[in-house]
């Protein structure tokens, strides 16, 4: 059958060429006449919306985002590890900046963005966008297309993203993440119960589920970490015999199987000298689980037990070992069925900060269940609708459980006061295992944080690159998870400060790395001094790429 959108569409190019024929000494409709050109041989499948600008994509034409350190909130509970980062502000501006320190350096991604309810949970250019709003759908995917595009680029070869949404836009979001991930690298759907009941607020459906995506950069290159199923606590295992003490406990399984029927399965097999059948006494057409050589295996090494009054044959399934005698531990595949309820998170968060001031937080079981679905444990997590603090709390725990070195950055606004009176506390009393006002939380679980806000220079400013440069200790200190603090962490960014740390390097101890300006030319002299010291040097692409926009750098 034709494809009618085809010749239709090969119809109005026709034309399109006779009135650029007509035109074409008038550079303005040729100009126009291409942009209709693109937009009928743009793609005819896939997920099409209305583009939207936001308010922060025009704020980049004429200002820069950086971050600017809020050094009183630093939090420094264990020496000589790596940092973790809260960063205030928009996140497509953290993100942005992320993308000159992470690129291809994240491993997990989990996000619980707006979920476009229309019940005022999405915010677009400082409005609430409600169910009347007819771009509603085409704003949210706009919003999420952009930070979505920078995610896939944080992500490491191995990395993965995991995204909690509903259904409101569970389906769209499907597509666009296929389109920017790739169909192939989806893994799956996860079904998560997220609250029970009877449902008595529902009219006519009670809904009690909601969805987590996951994708990878490259499927093929994602291990995940094996499930294992705790047999030494399973019941069915109930009968001993005189091999506990190396294969454990057992249970009975049938030998004979009542699935498809193999001819070289059906044998007898002689019970004190009556011939037994897996089709019982009457010899009906039947199979044995095991072939005869392996039943006879089973008989003298202790698998195969009879039972006599019965006339039934079984065998012994063990705890420790398989049915070849060797250790085995039992593994499953994960189900995409899972059930983390929003009322834990609520109980979680009011536990820590005494008052319900978030709605709807993700349980911190959640997350740890994403995060520890891959086998590595040092690993950069990001979660760039950081909300409540719930990701931040769970690499906290998942690190304390297991030993791992997994860090987090975490990314959110302020609106509504919510990193400075959530997002920031939260993390700060599971950390030191102290509430806000003083009362304990927990014994504490240590680790090491900083918070940035996110800050501007002005594009027209008059010396920008020196006004950048004010802001290159916070990226350093974001791309190495380190603190330049002056002794163990040094910046170098002259010759002049070259000289002088040479001068005086003798008077520090314990210095683990430099970090020196491209413009500085150390001496030979100077490498014999710094010799086993990590010497950085400070990447142009910081800010080269803005500094180029604006004719300062070349």
């Amino acid at each position: 059958m034709p494809n009618l959108s085809q010749i239709k569409r090969k119809r109005m190019l026709e034309f399109l060429e006779k009135i650029k024929e007509e035109h074409k000494n008038d550079d303005e409709m040729l100009i126009a006449l291409g942009e209709i050109e693109s937009e009928l041989n743009a793609k005819k499948y896939g997920l099409v919306w209305e583009e939207h600008e936001e308010k922060v994509d025009v704020q980049m034409r004429t200002h820069i985002p950086v971050f600017t350190e809020v050094k009183e909130r630093e939090i420094a509970a264990v020496p000589d590890k790596p940092y973790n980062f809260l960063l205030e502000g928009d996140n497509l501006h953290s993100l942005y900046l992320l993308e000159k320190t992470h690129k291809g350096k994240i491993d997990v991604i989990y996000i619980d963005p707006p979920y476009n309810t229309g019940n005022k949970d999405f915010v677009y250019d400082d409005s609430f966008v409600d169910s009347t709003d007819g771009f509603r759908h085409s704003k949210w995917l706009s919003f999420m297309e952009k930070r979505l595009q920078i995610a896939r680029n944080l992500l490491s070869d191995r990395g993965v993203i995991f995204i909690s949404i509903d259904d409101n836009e569970q389906a769209q979001i499907k597509m666009l993440c296929d389109s920017i991930f790739g169909f192939d690298n989806f893994i799956c759907n996860f079904i998560r119960t997220n609250k029970t009941g009877s449902g008595h607020d529902a009219r006519d459906i009670s809904i009690e589920y909601d969805y987590m995506l996951f994708y990878a950069k490259d499927k093929k290159q994602v291990k995940l970490a094996q499930q294992i199923v705790d047999t030494e606590n399973d019941k069915k295992y109930k009968y001993s015999d005189e091999f506990v003490e190396t294969r454990g406990k057992y249970y009975l399984r049938d030998l004979d199987y009542k699935g498809s029927y193999s001819p070289s399965l059906d044998y007898p097999i002689n019970v004190n000298g009556i011939d037994v059948y897996a089709g019982g006494k009457y010899g009906k057409p039947n199979t044995w689980r095991w072939s005869k050589q392996k039943v006879e295996w089973g008989f003298e090494n202790g698998f195969i037990i009879i039972d006599e009054r019965k006339q039934k044959i079984y065998i012994k399934q063990y705890q420790y070992v398989d049915n070849n005698n060797n250790v085995r531990e039992r593994r499953l595949p994960y189900n995409a069925q899972i059930k983390f309820l929003n009322s834990a998170g609520s109980t979680e968060l009011k536990d820590i900060l005494t008052q319900s001031i978030f709605s709807f937080p993700k349980p911190t079981s959640l997350v740890e269940f994403a995060i520890n679905l891959l086998e590595e444990k040092d690993i950069n997590v990001l979660d760039f609708f950081a909300g409540s603090g719930t990701t931040a709390h769970a690499v906290i725990n998942s690190n304390a459980i297991d030993g791992g070195n997994r860090k987090f950055i975490l990314c959110t606004n302020n609106e509504n006061g919510i990193c400075e009176e959530v997002t920031y506390p939260r993390i700060k009393t599971v950390i030191t295992g102290k509430r806000a006002d003083d009362s304990t939380y927990s014994d504490g679980l240590p680790a090491n944080l900083k918070y940035y806000r996110t800050d501007f220079v002005a594009r027209a400013e008059e010396y920008l690159s020196d006004a950048l440069l004010e802001h290159i200790a916070e990226m350093i200190q974001l791309e190495h998870g380190v603190k330049i603090d002056g002794s163990q962490y040094l910046m170098v960014m002259s010759d002049a400060e070259a000289d002088e740390l040479q001068k005086h390097f003798g008077e520090y101890s314990g210095v683990k790395a430099l970090y020196v300006s491209k413009n500085v030319l150390l001496t030979t002299e100077q490498l014999k001094t710094f010799d086993g010291i990590e010497i950085h040097i400070i990447p142009d692409d910081y800010f080269k790429f803005e500094l180029k926009e604006e004719g300062q750098a070349w």
